[in-house]
C-alpha cells in the first residue's frame, strides 16, 4: 500500500485513471511527447535521486498540465521542492509514512511561501 501526501497533509487515494510511469531515469530530450497526458507518475528509488525534481519542472515547462505524482523514496524535507519542482503530490510508503507521520509534512506544506528567493526578496526589504 501507499499514502498519498498533498498540502492537507496524508489523504485517501482518488484516482481512478491509469499513470503514465516514468522511472528517474527517463531522457528529459523526450519529455515533450508526454504533454498531453493526463497522469504522470515519476519514480525516486532513492531519496538522494534528485533527477524526479528536474523530469518534474521540464515536463510543467513543455506545457504538461495534468496530475503529476513523486512516487517512492521522497522524504517530508524533501516535500516543499517536490511541490516548487512541479510535483501535485508524493505516494509515499506505509513504512515510511510510519517513521515520518503527517504533521512533518505539513510542517513543509506551506511551499510557496518558505522558498529561498523570497527569504532573499524579505532580507533585502527589511535591510534597505
Amino acid at each position: 500500500m501507499s499514502v498519498i501526501v498533498q498540502d492537507s497533509g496524508f489523504v485517501a487515494e482518488d484516482f481512478t485513471g491509469e499513470w503514465l510511469d516514468l522511472p528517474s531515469d527517463t531522457d528529459p530530450s523526450t519529455l515533450a511527447q508526454f504533454s498531453g497526458v493526463a497522469s504522470i507518475r515519476i519514480d525516486f528509488p532513492a531519496f538522494s535521486d534528485g533527477r524526479g525534481f528536474t523530469l518534474a519542472k521540464l515536463l510543467r515547462l513543455a506545457g504538461f498540465k495534468g496530475r503529476l505524482r513523486a512516487n517512492g523514496h521522497v522524504i517530508a524535507d524533501q516535500y516543499a521542492m517536490a511541490r516548487r519542482s512541479g510535483f501535485d503530490e508524493v505516494s509515499i510508503s506505509d513504512d515510511l509514512a510510519a517513521r515520518q507521520p503527517a504533521d512533518q509534512w505539513l510542517a513543509r506544506a506551506d511551499w510557496q511561501a518558505h522558498d529561498y528567493q523570497a527569504r532573499l526578496r524579505a532580507a533585502a526589504k527589511t535591510s534597505e
